[in-house]
């Protein structure tokens, strides 16, 4: 590959997609690509060629609309209305929202603000409580469509430590890694390091383990639950990530040999194999 050829990040930059539709655009075999390095590539000149394919097919197809469905959720849900929240979702998905882009772009986002709300006092853990609780079902309803059939591409186990209450972030990455071929066990959120650790034990090829933390309280009891699982399943990687989390040299001091900052980054690196062996001096 030259110095004018692009990463499939650049790429999907440059197409206003996000970067799993781009992969999803490889792996379907639209748009060439070459793996360089652990990372997918793409040419000036394949880039180019698959911009014109789409907009010629886009004066025979309906343009996908962009419309703020984050904050109409976050709406919905901050007025307990189940019905309507589900109506926000079938609209994104009828205007070309691809799953994926649901839960990471109009689904997380709007808990997030719903967290922040309360937070500053605006909200009552009341009303906290029970946008979660729509959520949940939301991603009860979606989970579904998630999944692929065939052989898998392997087995990931996720979890969040003792002490971590949230459950949507392992949750929605269960359902999107299902959807990107992986077998995915989901322990959810407040699981004992020493449940979390027979789990490990009980999974044979085992390809990583993914450690969720949204809380002080889940980063408190993380680094007992790295160190435990190392000690239990040597080489298996083990990608610590969440809104609890800082960046890499938070994640490596709790224990982790990787991090990921979004669920987006983690099924990327186990798409091109970096987070499938531990970094060098973990």
């Amino acid at each position: 590959m030259s110095d004018t050829d692009l990463t499939l990040h650049e790429a999907a930059e440059l197409l206003g997609v996000h970067y799993m539709t781009a992969y999803r655009y490889v792996r379907l075999g639209v748009l060439p690509a070459v793996k360089v390095g652990g990372s997918w590539h793409v040419t000036q000149a394949d880039l180019q060629a698959f911009r014109d394919g789409a907009s010629a097919a886009a004066s025979t197809e309906q343009p996908k609309r962009r419309a703020p469905w984050a904050s109409r959720l976050e709406s919905r849900l901050v007025a307990g209305d189940s019905a309507g929240a589900w109506g926000v979702v079938e609209a994104a998905l009828a205007a070309g929202a691809d799953l994926d882009e649901i839960y990471l772009d109009v689904i997380t986002p709007a808990m997030r603000r719903i967290g922040e709300r309360w937070a500053a006092g605006e909200l009552d853990i009341a009303v906290e409580h029970r946008a979660t609780g729509i959520a949940q079902r939301l991603i009860g309803r979606l989970g579904p469509r998630f999944a692929r059939r065939g052989r898998t591409r392997g087995h990931v186990l996720i979890g969040s430590p003792s002490g971590e209450r949230h459950s949507l972030p392992t949750s929605m990455l269960a359902d999107l890694l299902r959807g990107e071929g992986w077998e995915v066990s989901d322990l959810g959120a407040d699981m004992p390091t020493e449940s979390f650790v027979s789990a490990a034990l009980l999974s044979p090829g085992l390809a990583a383990i993914g450690v969720s933390i949204s809380s002080p309280e889940g980063a408190e009891a993380a680094p007992a639950l790295c160190a435990a699982l190392r000690e239990a399943v040597p080489g298996v990687s083990i990608v610590v990530g969440g809104n609890a989390v800082e960046g890499r040299e938070h994640a490596l001091a709790l224990g982790a040999t990787h991090f990921a900052g979004s669920a987006r980054e983690f099924a990327e690196q186990l798409a091109s194999g970096d987070s499938l062996t531990p970094r060098a001096g973990a």
